[in-house]
């Protein structure tokens, strides 16, 4: 498999979908031409904000809306694979609930995978935010793996990167990067952030893709930002310290054969009770 360029694409979404999108591809297209060949957009990138609202723009998958259809033009537009962190899928049989999903498209727009996120974030920190992410989202319950122009990639969301198993059962798969879009929380991501994410590349010997929301989205909630991607060693190689922007480095599967090979953890790996 070739070197690919890989984008990680860093916004602050609101409840204003049409604002989000126009940002989204504003940066995409700069991405695009800074020589991106993928492009990886946060969780929630069309909207963040209250449920009354997002029942409002919810769309079935995979049939799609105005959202998704928008977006496939502009992969196609582009010639890019394109990354929908966190999709607001409707749920079919409960119009009160929905599915936070990553779709995965091609670089001619079709829908080339699709997970729903599996761990829900129902937290309550003290000095830091109360989220019920149950109260109105179905969790998934399948792993998936996109074929990329670099190999397999792993799609997970969020909240997922506390959960190391989830990780090796992807790579078990054959992944060899795994994505994280997200919109952490800006208490938890000062403390766990880069540490999550390093581990998850560490411990996997894959690159992580983890594109993110930043800064003040309403008065309760604030995302902490850092998209970045790290690679097999550990290595973050490319961030978005702040603000609007994106950030590209090169998943080279050639980079995690040698670091598998090196330091064969995955296939030292033993059983125990």
């Amino acid at each position: 498999m070739p070197v690919t360029q890989v984008a990680v694409v860093q916004h602050c979404a609101t409840t204003n979908v049409e604002a989000n999108l126009q940002t989204l591809e504003m940066l995409s297209r700069a991405a695009a031409a800074a020589g991106a060949d993928i492009v990886t957009w946060a969780e929630a990138f069309a909207y963040l904000g209250s449920h009354a609202g997002k029942q409002e723009i919810l769309e079935r998958l995979p049939e799609g809306g105005p959202i998704l259809e928008r977006c496939q033009r502009l992969a196609d537009s582009l010639g890019i694979e394109l990354l929908l962190g966190g999709f607001h899928e409707a749920v079919s049989d409960d119009p009160t609930k929905c599915y936070n999903t990553s779709v995965y498209l091609s670089a001619s727009g079709e829908i080339a995978a699709m997970y729903r996120k599996i761990h829900l974030f129902d937290v309550d920190i003290e000095n830091g935010p109360t989220l019920m992410e149950s109260r109105q989202t179905r969790a998934g319950d399948s792993t998936v793996l996109a074929n990329t122009q670099f190999g397999l990639l792993g799609v997970t969301v969020c909240y997922d990167v506390r959960f190391p198993g989830l990780y090796q059962s992807l790579v078990d798969q054959g992944a060899i990067a795994l994505a994280v879009p997200s919109a952490f929380t800006a208490t938890t991501g000062a403390m766990h952030w880069h540490t999550l994410l390093r581990a998850r590349a560490i411990e996997n010997q894959a690159y992580v893709i983890a594109p993110a929301q930043h800064g003040q989205h309403s008065k309760n909630r604030e995302s902490y930002g850092h998209s970045l991607i790290v690679d097999p060693w550990g290595q973050v190689i490319a961030e978005v310290a702040s603000g609007d922007g994106y950030a590209i480095a090169p998943i080279d599967p050639g980079l995690v054969a040698k670091v598998r090979q090196e330091i064969p953890s995955l296939a030292n790996r033993r059983s125990f009770s």
